[in-house]
């Protein structure tokens, strides 16, 4: 079906949608290339927008709506072959756009960490999406698409070299550079609010299938990684990984999505790396309890909300000078079931928050507009339904690597 537009970055005047434009424009520019547009709901704001993007900028439509109006989200979906929406907390401001999309045959992908919102979703529109042909992207910024596309490019290595998956990945941060979105930690508040409320959220964003198809929810992983440890396979103390929870479900699901090509007993885990001396010691114990401290303090209402004004807020981020100084640094090891092992690397060049989440929503939404994907219609995963051409345009415009380190000697 013929669409007005292949893009339209939804949420543009935030301050995210705003980096997603500027990426957008400088890659592909206004009138040529890739046909897009900015989205949003206030006119004024959205015509600031493309001011402050310049003059190379004027050519770009604007689509005015209002999230929580079904009538306009229907347009909006008609209009476009994507939605690239960054406009969270998408429990609050999401659904009504997902619905659309999952009845118009119109693909999205969005920037979401909310495990309970996600399942909504897919239990509410998995038939419609297959149906019209949806394809419904979640988490495409650092959470989760360095996680998931780095096992990806491992597997695929590991597949290559000795012709078998590897049973187990272990994702270890070995270093980054950045704060948090305003977005996310307000997704992250309202979605403790909601549990608060649910126990059957609660329960969700403890369970590690969480997001596995409904049948498909169990396997051999547990509870992540919440304390110190000292892990023989890298050198190092480890510490617990904030993202490490949302990260982990997501690579459980894309094994599923894809038919379990790493094995049903595919086992994965993430973790901070700290160093290997007494005072990593002491710094991955630091870690571990103030990561716990915080969030038993976010789990109790009056505190949550006490504290919620001393975080950044939705809209507000760092300065671009900070931004390009940012970066981070995954490390990856694979060991298959006869003892084979690989590493890997996943880097990028800005913050993990803004900057370098920023492009890879953006190739995102270009990789579903145009490019050939697995899959029809549903709700996916980044390397369920991007995979291999998503990489390859995250290495060519996004400041992103995958690169293959050592191969260790097999174990006996």
């Amino acid at each position: 079906m013929e669409r007005e537009f292949e893009i339209v970055v939804w949420g543009a005047t935030g301050f995210t949608g705003k980096l997603v434009a500027e990426f957008l424009l400088e890659q592909y520019g206004a009138s040529g290339e890739l046909s897009w547009a900015l989205g949003g709901r206030n006119r004024e704001k959205l015509e600031a927008v493309r001011a402050d993007l310049g003059p190379g900028a004027s050519r770009l439509a604007l689509v005015v709506g209002d999230g929580g109006d079904a009538s306009a989200m229907a347009s909006l979906a008609g209009r476009t072959q994507v939605v690239c929406t960054t406009a969270g907390p998408y429990a609050l401001y999401g659904s009504k756009l997902v619905e659309a999309c999952a009845r118009a045959g119109t693909d999205c992908c969005d920037l979401t960490g909310e495990v309970h919102w996600m399942q909504r979703m897919i239990e509410e529109h998995q038939d419609q999406a297959e149906a019209s042909g949806a394809r419904i992207v979640h988490t495409c910024g650092f959470d989760s698409i360095p996680s998931d596309l780095g096992v990806l490019f491992l597997q695929h290595e590991m597949n290559a070299r000795h012709g078998m998956p590897c049973a187990r990945v272990e994702l270890r941060v070995e270093g980054f550079s950045g704060s948090f979105s305003g977005g996310t930690v307000a997704s992250l508040l309202n979605m403790m609010e909601e549990a608060e409320r649910d126990p059957g959220i609660r329960r969700a964003l403890a369970e590690p299938y969480a997001l596995n198809p409904k049948d498909q929810r169990g396997g051999p992983d547990g509870p992540g990684i919440s304390a110190p440890g000292w892990d023989a396979n890298f050198g190092q103390w480890i510490a617990p990984f904030i993202m490490a929870d949302l990260n982990t479900k997501v690579v459980r699901r894309s094994n599923a999505l894809l038919g379990y090509p790493y094995g049903r007993d595919f086992r994965y885990d993430e973790a901070m790396l700290m160093g290997s001396g007494p005072l990593a010691l002491a710094k991955a114990s630091g870690l571990a309890l103030g990561s716990a401290a915080a969030m038993a303090t976010f789990a109790i209402g009056p505190m949550r909300r006490a504290l919620s004004g001393w975080l950044p807020a939705p809209g507000e981020g760092p300065s671009k000078q900070t931004r390009e100084a940012g970066y981070f640094d995954l490390r990856l090891r694979g060991e298959t079931r006869d003892g084979q092992v690989l590493r890997a690397r996943v880097t990028g060049d800005r913050d993990p928050g803004y900057g370098s989440t920023a492009k890879m929503l953006g190739e995102s939404a270009v990789c579903l507009a145009r490019d050939t994907t697995v899959g029809g219609g549903g709700f996916w995963t980044p390397a369920s339904a991007l995979g291999e051409p998503l990489i390859e345009r995250l290495r060519a415009h996004a400041g992103l690597t995958f690169d293959l380190l050592e191969d260790e000697p097999a174990r006996p």
